[in-house]
C-alpha cells in the first residue's frame, strides 16, 4: 500500500471537488472557523478556485506543495509550502480572501491542513472556469491551462 493510500484510509479522507482528498476535522460553534486535512498526490492537482475568506495552509508531511496564486489584479505568485526553510519553503501560508489559487505536488504526496475563518462553506467556494480566467488574465494563460479542468 502506498503511503498516500494509507493516509486516505487512516484519516478517512474523501475526494475533494477541486482535486485531492480531504476531511473536515473542526468546525467551531457559530461557524467562526473550520479546519481540514488535505492530501494532494502527484497524479492530480488542486484546480484554481477562490473563497470569500482567508485560508491558512499548514504543512504536515510528504513533499512540498507549490501553491499558485492570482491576486484580483492578475499578479501571479508561486509559494512553496514545506518544511525545508533552507530552500525557501515555508511551513504555513495565508491565502487572502478573493485570491484565485491552485496547488500541486511534483512527486508522491503532501499532507497539509487548511484553516478557514470565518468557517468554510461550499456556498463560498468558486471553481474557476478556464475560459473565463484566461479572458480575465491572458498573460498567465499557461498557468491557468495547467491548473484548471
Amino acid at each position: 500500500m502506498k503511503k498516500h493510500d494509507y493516509l486516505v484510509a487512516k484519516l478517512q479522507l474523501i475526494p475533494h471537488p477541486e482535486g485531492g482528498f480531504y476531511r473536515e476535522t473542526y468546525r467551531s460553534i457559530k461557524n467562526y472557523s473550520t479546519c481540514i486535512y488535505y492530501l494532494l498526490t502527484s497524479d492530480t492537482f488542486s484546480a484554481f478556485h477562490r473563497i470569500k475568506q482567508d485560508e491558512i495552509w499548514h504543512f504536515y508531511s510528504g513533499e512540498p506543495i507549490s501553491l499558485h496564486l492570482i491576486n484580483p489584479e492578475g499578479a501571479y505568485t508561486k509559494i512553496m509550502i514545506g518544511n525545508n526553510m533552507k530552500t525557501n519553503q515555508i511551513p504555513q501560508f495565508v491565502v487572502p480572501a478573493g485570491y484565485w489559487f491552485a496547488a500541486n505536488v511534483e512527486s508522491d504526496y503532501a499532507l497539509v491542513g487548511c484553516t478557514v475563518s470565518p468557517g468554510f462553506d461550499f456556498s463560498d467556494f468558486e471553481l474557476a472556469k478556464k475560459k473565463d480566467l484566461i479572458k480575465q488574465f491572458p498573460p498567465i494563460e499557461a498557468i491557468i491551462n495547467r491548473f484548471t479542468r
